[in-house]
């Protein structure tokens, strides 16, 4: 069985380019479904669940990064590469925290596109293949390392990128295999480690609450307050008063 394709670009010569292109280089994609702007896209995630994204950053109605926040909220965002005319850092930056495998920024050739198209789902399905595996090989020990370095570094300022360089697998694999394994995305995780040990730091009550933000590992205090109410349903001065008292 293949692999399903979204190709999600505003810019009709490339997305009905690529998509021929494909259709007539590798047999690895049944499904191509394209979509024209951000709304589209996100519409046919949820209905066709597509496991790979070709998606450009700047679209109409919603843009590329819209598109893989609000589908990640959901559980179901695809393996993603970006195709941008935008060069800008903060784009890559943005694109590369929610997972995505690849940035190629235009004009990129059919070739390369194709490329890592293709590297992209014979990663999804050697995935298919270890969860078919018997039950008795357990589960994929990639995440376990990764849990683990996570769990030893969580103070640092670690990315998907770093981790998955760490374990030896590409960004998009080991993003999808947290999804699977453990139910939750890669930064889900990374918090829910940051901030159990920022309970303890609030318990120990020692440390005002930015100290604590950064020896977890976030740079803003702000947000830090943001996460930890996230996670635990109160905000840090909350959870130290109702734990000291």
């Amino acid at each position: 069985m293949g692999i399903k394709l979204l190709i999600a670009d505003d810019e009709d010569t490339i997305r009905n380019g690529m998509a021929k292109y494909i259709q007539l280089h590798t047999d690895l994609f049944d499904k191509i479904y394209l979509a024209e702007n951000g709304q589209i896209a996100i519409e046919t995630i949820f209905r066709h669940e597509p496991e790979l994204m070709l998606l450009d950053v700047q679209m109409p109605v919603k843009n590329g990064i819209d598109v893989m926040q609000e589908t990640q909220r959901a559980g179901i965002m695809p393996i993603t590469i970006i195709l941008s005319g935008y060069d800008e850092f903060k784009y890559a930056q943005q694109a590369l925290n929610y997972g995505a495998r690849g940035y190629l920024l235009k004009p990129s050739r059919s070739s390369d596109i194709l490329k890592l198209l293709k590297d992209t789902a014979n990663d999804i399905l050697g995935i298919r293949e270890n969860k078919n595996l018997p039950e008795k090989t357990g589960k994929n020990g990639f995440v376990d390392i990764a849990s683990n370095y996570i769990r030893e570094y969580y103070y640092k300022d670690l990315t998907l990128n770093e981790v998955a360089e760490r374990v030896g697998i590409t960004a998009g694999y080991l993003s999808t295999l947290f999804s699977q394994q453990k139910d939750c995305s890669f930064i889900d995780y990374l918090n829910v480690v940051r901030i159990e040990h920022a309970c303890t730091y609030l318990q120990q009550n020692y440390f005002k609450t930015y100290e604590i933000a950064f020896k977890v590992g976030y740079r803003d205090d702000k947000y830090f307050s943001k996460v930890f109410k996230k996670v635990t349903g109160m905000s840090p001065s909350e959870y130290k008063r109702i734990s000291i008292s």
